[in-house]
């Protein structure tokens, strides 16, 4: 174990019923992954030993999410919501062995900063609550600290006149000693209203060791929990509006800022240039100096410097661009490697293909890629023409050099340097349509 060891415990088993969703609430996407990708991710900020996702309602869904968020974390069932010190005993056969720091989170709490992570886990106090000064503190629980640190925490309905004027407010976050934590825990009692174990009564339970409890102090917005649509579109503005600002001061140029919508993992870099009404989805990489012009939509993809793509194109996951690559109009992308400097101008899809460098696409284009079963791949090799209106039945394989007649359907591999054709011959009949759009006229006269 290293030093100054930290795990990280998420809570994640609530119902969320003020969402009126079938959704468990940490499912709920923001930012284009769930709330509790949020925290996931501020937990691997810290570099934990341990994370350890506690599930309960919807909890097979939820584990699954997790799974594929975070193959490392571990989660556990709470199958019943007993109160969150009920919760969090339930990390504890996880975290047999660990003598570092706990830090317990919220999966639908998703703006606690990485600065702010970092002091809790960090500090020297035996138990550490994340605090904030609230505009209007409402029924938040009340943090009373004096200067022997935090004394205790109230919850609101239990306060007096006095005790409700504070503005210092309990996020519900928290970090403590492993050990200390495994003894408090154990002492939690459920006599209360609600008969519920709270996490918030280790406080009480600390000071009676003679251990110090303090307060780490963070900005309101940090501790937004999400519990109703209307939140979680609140929160998506929020998310979206630091995303662009974090862009621009990286370095990049959005031409309308408020039309372009970020994921939480997407990576941009500096002067490259994003047009209006441009969608991230989850796993979207931008190099520097690319162009993203308006109304795109990217998922999974990779784009290189210096690569052009748009407008109206989507990249879908498993697009790989590489440098000077054009994308161009009603152009789809999915499962693709693009050489340096292929161009792909407008109307054609590529699925499940690799094109060689330097490689035109003519207008029309599409990798026929699927057999009602089974996917099957195109190759293009470096340098070659595909002529517009192309039928590329898949597999198939395209040489270097090679190329195909506008309209073809090509069914057989074409060697280097080779020019395939593979269409009917043109009929033509003279004078047939003038003669076929008389008697068509004719006979809508005699209807």
């Amino acid at each position: 174990m290293t030093e100054n060891a930290v795990a990280v415990v998420i809570l994640a088993a609530g119902q969320g019923s003020r969402m009126q969703s079938d959704l468990p609430k940490v499912l709920h996407r923001l930012g284009q992954v769930p709330l509790v990708g949020h925290a996931l991710s501020a937990a691997r900020s810290l570099e934990p030993e341990l994370v350890i996702v506690v599930t309960g309602h919807g909890a097979d869904r939820v584990a699954q999410a997790v799974a594929a968020l975070d193959p490392e974390a571990a989660t556990v069932l709470q199958s019943e919501q007993l109160g969150t010190g009920h919760a969090v005993r339930q990390a504890l056969p996880q975290l047999e062995g660990f003598e570092g720091k706990v830090v317990v989170l919220y999966g639908d709490t998703p703006f606690i900063g990485q600065d702010t992570l970092a002091a809790l886990a960090s500090h020297s106090a035996d138990l550490v609550v994340l605090g904030f000064e609230a505009d209007d503190p409402g029924r938040y629980g009340r943090l009373v600290v004096s200067d022997r640190g935090l004394e205790r925490i109230v919850e609101y309905k239990d306060a007096d006149a006095a005790t409700r004027q504070i503005v210092l407010c309990n996020s519900g976050v928290m970090a403590l000693e492993a050990n200390l934590l495994r003894l408090l825990i154990a002492r939690l009692s459920n006599e209360n209203a609600a008969g519920e174990y709270y996490l918030t009564d280790l406080v009480a339970l600390a000071r009676a060791e003679g251990r110090r409890a303090d307060v780490v102090l963070c900005d309101e917005a940090e501790t937004l929990g999400i519990n109703t649509r209307a939140e979680l579109a609140a929160a998506e503005a929020a998310f979206q509006a630091r995303a662009r600002i974090r862009a621009m001061e990286d370095g990049v140029t959005l031409t309308d800022p408020d039309s372009v919508w970020f994921a939480l993992d997407t990576v941009i870099g500096r002067d490259a240039t994003v047009g209006p009404n441009v969608v991230f989805g989850p796993g979207v990489t931008v190099e520097s100096e690319a162009e993203i012009l308006p109304f795109c939509h990217l998922e999974g993809c990779h784009v290189s410097s210096g690569a052009r793509v748009g407008p109206f194109a989507r990249l879908r996951p498993g697009a790989e661009l590489g440098g000077d690559v054009h994308v161009g109009n009603f152009v789809e992308i999915k499962n693709a490697v693009l050489d340096e400097g292929v161009k792909v101008g407008h109307l054609t899809y590529l699925g499940d293909a690799h094109v060689g460098e330097h490689t035109n696409i003519g207008a029309g284009t599409i990798t026929c890629n699927y057999d009602g079963v089974m996917k099957h791949r195109t190759t293009i090799g470096p340098r070659a023409f595909i002529g517009s209106d192309t039928m590329l039945v898949a597999p198939v394989r395209i040489g270097a050099d090679a190329m195909t007649g506008s309209g073809s359907t090509i069914t057989e591999d074409v060697p280097d340097g080779a020019l395939a054709i593979g269409r009917a011959r043109q009929v033509t009949k003279p004078g047939l349509a003038t003669r076929l759009m008389a008697a068509l006229r004719l006979k809508k006269e005699a209807r």
